[in-house]
């Protein structure tokens, strides 16, 4: 392997949540429109292996690459943006670190010597930084570093930095520090002493910030841009304003302006150009500017934390861009739902998607939603469990099956019409061991799905260890909800649809991984269309 890459790190200061993920992500995509080929790797200091266990409400969505890793939600944000595949290379946790250099030592491969940090440590984060330079596919390799600079967590990462910098040599890599410049209400100025402090904590490490890009509430004039390049060691042309955009995506243009593009070049010596951002623009002034609007409830347990079902939020936002529409999303706690209210919260929806999750906490909400929306013909959309539940609704309420469920909430139900996957029922370990990563679907031609997607065979990325009970398909379909695509390899069911309801589709896998700017997902489309359809025939109804 060969490394001619250069390397991009970027670093956080002052607060969390500055939007770490975001920055990166605009910087790859401008160096992409300019041809470089470019890619973007987190590195997460909790010492999780993975987030494939952490709770929604601790760390938001988990999101899972083709190859089946279960990653951090930036990944989202750097296939959305750059519409480039991600894989396990793409995040590694002190976890995944820790574990490598433990397996090490006890293969003995580092017999007669003490293991720590430095080397051993630091080392593998090298390694691991490398990996993606190595393969020869790329030209710059942006790395995140997640946290925030002076926590003990990110520590050996900072310094794996200085040392990867001295190491590479000059003009092979920098440091971009993300920081924040508050504004005191009470004083009526922006404050540049957080940014200061947090340089000198990252200085004290050994790492000099090359460009300071700079999270802001309102603009920062050209004293504080001389102030912070005086006291950050930085030129004043590297000093990059951040301000809060009405979008993540118009970020990119934002830095264009900025220059932060053309400033990371020339200091890594490459040669800089006018990126073209034509289809990117071309989505944002659709995205900006819809015709019309249309509301659809996402109905979950984890509502209240947005990140919890970011990829879904973002393939609303791509798909109204192609419609033309305007998607406001209604957040409905499944678990506060049942018959009684049902009506009340969701008939004034244009359509309803349930989403995935895990447990029984909000289930029987779920259900009483399907079966409304079954009933009332108003576009239905079932992600992985809301598939499941579709199948469990149509089973105890059209099939009479009584008590119909899944084996993950009950069991020694009597009707399993979904049931744990035969491989997973010897596992006893819960990282990493779900169904995961993309796997092969054939489409039923004629089927709802298949018009949708143009083709037979697709393939689509899986998080779960619940399916849909084969053993009750015939009787299933014999009722009226089709099974419209089946894994050729294994026979189970990915997608159920009821042909005979306007917009019903139930998928067991994740579109909403697969959705990026440049190709929002066709189901999701297809579904915001069927919204906007249901919408237009409810106002023809009124105005008759």
């Amino acid at each position: 392997m060969t490394d001619n890459t250069k390397y991009v790190f970027v670093t956080g200061g002052v607060s969390s949540s500055l939007g770490k993920g975001i920055i990166a992500a605009s910087l790859a995509k401008l160096l992409q429109a300019q041809g470089y080929k470019t890619t973007i790797q987190k590195l997460d200091p909790y010492i999780n292996v993975d987030p494939g266990t952490l709770n929604p409400y601790e760390h938001g969505e988990c999101y899972v690459t083709d190859d089946g890793a279960e990653t951090d939600l930036d990944l989202g944000h750097y296939e959305r943006f750059l519409n480039v595949p991600t894989s396990q290379a793409n995040n590694v946790t002190t976890g995944r670190i820790y574990q490598s250099v433990i397996e090490k030592e006890r293969r003995g491969e580092f017999l007669g010597k003490t293991v720590q940090v430095i080397p051993h440590i630091t080392d593998e984060i090298k390694y691991r930084i490398q990996l993606l330079g190595k393969s020869g596919e790329y030209d710059i390799v942006i790395t995140e570093i997640g946290g925030t600079v002076g926590d003990i967590e990110s520590l050996p990462y900072i310094e794996a930095v200085r040392q990867l910098k001295w190491e590479l040599g000059e003009h092979n890599a920098l440091v971009v520090h993300l920081t924040l410049i508050p504004f005191l209400s009470a004083a009526q100025e922006l404050k540049t002493k957080p940014t200061q402090h947090s340089v000198k904590t990252l200085m004290e490490s050994g790492v000099q910030a090359d460009v300071l890009v700079c999270r802001t509430e309102h603009e920062l004039n050209e004293k504080i841009k001389n102030k912070l390049a005086r006291f950050c060691n930085v030129q004043k042309e590297s000093v990059i304003q951040s301000i809060d955009a009405s979008t993540i995506y118009d970020v990119p243009n934002m830095m264009l302006e900025e220059g932060l593009d053309s400033v990371v070049l020339d200091k890594l010596r490459m040669s800089s150009s006018k990126p073209d951002l034509s289809s990117w623009n071309e989505f944002l002034t659709r995205h900006k500017n819809p015709k019309n609007e249309v509301t659809i409830g996402l109905i979950g347990k984890y509502v209240e934390l947005q990140d919890s079902y970011k990829s879904i939020l973002e393939s609303f936002i791509h798909a109204g861009a192609v419609n033309e529409v305007r998607v406001n999303v209604e957040a409905i706690h499944s678990e506060y739902l049942d018959r009684n209210n049902v009506k009340l919260k969701l008939s004034h929806l244009d359509g309803v998607l349930v989403a995935p999750g895990f447990g029984e906490r909000g289930i029987e909400g779920k259900i009483d939603a399907v079966k409304y929306v079954r009933e009332n013909n108003i576009p239905f959309f079932g992600i992985c469990l809301g598939m499941q539940m579709a199948v469990i609704e149509y089973a105890r309420n059209v099939l009479r099956l009584p008590g119909a469920n899944s084996t993950e909430m009950e069991n020694n139900v009597k009707h399993p019409v979904i049931d744990l996957m035969e491989e997973q029922k010897s596992v006893t370990h819960k990282g990493g061991t779900m169904r995961l990563g993309s796997w092969k679907c054939v489409l039923k031609e004629g089927s709802k799905a298949h018009e949708i997607y143009g083709e037979l065979k697709i393939a689509e990325r899986h998080r779960h260890r619940y399916e849909y009970n084969d053993a009750y398909k015939d009787q299933i379909e014999a009722a009226g909800m089709k099974a419209s695509g089946v894994n050729p390899d294994t026979g189970l069911v990915e997608i159920v649809e009821l042909p005979d309801h306007p917009w019903f589709i139930g998928v067991q896998y994740h579109p909403e991984y697969r959705s990026t700017v440049s190709n929002p997902h066709p189901l999701f489309v297809a579904f915001v269309k069927a919204a906007y359809e249901y919408s237009k025939s409810k106002k023809n109804v009124t105005m008759a």
